[in-house]
């Protein structure tokens, strides 16, 4: 059955379909990785913090927690700048569909600033508590559910946008756009597939700040060790969390995931590649912190991540396609000079973005980890030792 979709805007695209939806997957595949080591990043952080900050707690858990905090509030950073271009990319694409879910969220959709501007704000006080070795628990896990709000919100967006046959019904009970609708089957496991993904995620980047990060040495051995714990036990739940989004898909949308040579390669890669994740996860529980296992980590997250929004990026399509909404149908009027500009300036773009990674990574920033007196106090213990 087909849905009066909105009509498409009459300007045509100055690009081809394929274009966008190549830079579209990776943009977001980047801010998916700095999204998931946000949001695994802070329950780690709550948890090393609340256990660091009791009475003969060991010295390499609130440092742990130190370095983790300081690091969050450049992680949002990311999260922010490369979530912008994907959306744009996608509002591009999916206008007629994306801009009549938003409008029907409209209330929760516009509040995501908000909340994004409290949450940002309380990192940088998690950060400095942590520091001074003061509790700061409560305020992350306050931190993890404003952004896991944020990321429900946007869940229930990109899964309405799908539902034309909501749209109507949900109008007439909210013209103001204050609800937000429970009875997609999708919404929920996608959700838990980016938090159980958030953990696995945020534990190779512990992995890569063990030899990447100015940690001590009994440090970044601490941060490699429960890195690889946390990253090998949550790959797996991921696995389980991304098969239930499979199964809550439509007949139809299964069967055509399943014919396709595109989405089979993407889904069994990301499978392949997951499981590697996992291997190289034992590996760093039982082998010292090393630059090749931090960057392998690294550069299988992000192949695994362009992987799974490729996937994603399928049953988007297909979803819209029984519907009566073809992506690929478009006017197009290309300019390609146009669009070598703008080439050239995107991948001059992420050259800055890992050039600013770098100068991260090499800086010498004061104070690392401010010691408190009792910091000092161990930590003199352990050299005259």
């Amino acid at each position: 059955m087909n849905y009066p979709f909105p009509v498409p805007d009459p300007i045509p695209l100055p690009a081809p379909v394929w274009l966008f939806k190549i830079l579209n997957v990776v943009t977001l595949g980047l801010h998916f990785v700095a999204l998931e080591i946000l949001i695994g990043g802070l329950l780690i952080v709550a948890i090393l913090n609340y256990f660091g900050t009791k009475s003969g707690a060991s010295l390499e858990v609130n440092r742990a927690a130190s370095l983790m905090a300081r690091r969050l509030p450049i992680v949002m950073t990311y999260v922010i700048n490369l979530g912008v271009p994907p959306l744009l990319f996608t509002q591009v694409l999916y206008g007629q569909a994306l801009y009549t879910s938003s409008v029907l969220i409209g209330l929760w959709w516009i509040s995501v600033i908000a909340i994004l501007m409290l949450a940002y704000w309380l990192l940088y006080k998690i950060a400095e508590r942590t520091e001074e070795n003061r509790s700061a628990w409560h305020l992350t896990i306050g931190t993890w559910l404003l952004i896991g709000l944020i990321a429900r919100i946007y869940a229930t967006n990109f899964t309405l946008m799908l539902r034309p046959e909501d749209w109507q019904s949900l109008y007439e009970n909210s013209a103001l756009g204050t609800m937000l609708p429970m009875n997609d089957p999708t919404t929920t496991p996608r959700w838990v597939t980016m938090l159980t993904g958030g953990f696995a995620v945020a534990g190779v980047w512990m992995i890569w700040l063990s030899t990447t990060s100015r940690a001590s040495e009994t440090v970044g051995a601490y941060l490699s060790k429960l890195g690889g714990k946390i990253a090998a036990v949550f790959f797996l739940l991921q696995l389980g969390a991304a098969y239930w989004v499979f199964l809550a898909q439509p007949d139809i949308v299964k069967e055509q995931l399943t014919s396709q040579s595109l989405y089979l390669i993407t889904g069994y890669g990301w499978i392949v590649l997951t499981v590697a994740l996992i291997a190289l996860s034992a590996v760093a529980i039982v082998r010292k912190p090393s630059l090749f296992l931090s960057w392998s980590g690294a550069s299988v997250v992000l192949l695994s991540m362009l992987t799974m929004v490729l996937y994603r990026d399928g049953i988007r399509d297909i979803t819209l396609l029984v519907k009566g909404f073809d992506v690929w149908d478009r006017n197009i009027v290309t300019n390609w000079s146009v669009v070598a500009i703008f080439l050239v300036l995107f991948v001059v773009g992420l050259g800055v973005i890992g050039w600013l990674l770098s100068v991260v990574m090499r800086s010498k920033e004061e104070g690392e980890i401010k010691l408190n007196p009792s910091f000092a106090t161990e930590s003199t213990k352990e050299i005259t030792k």
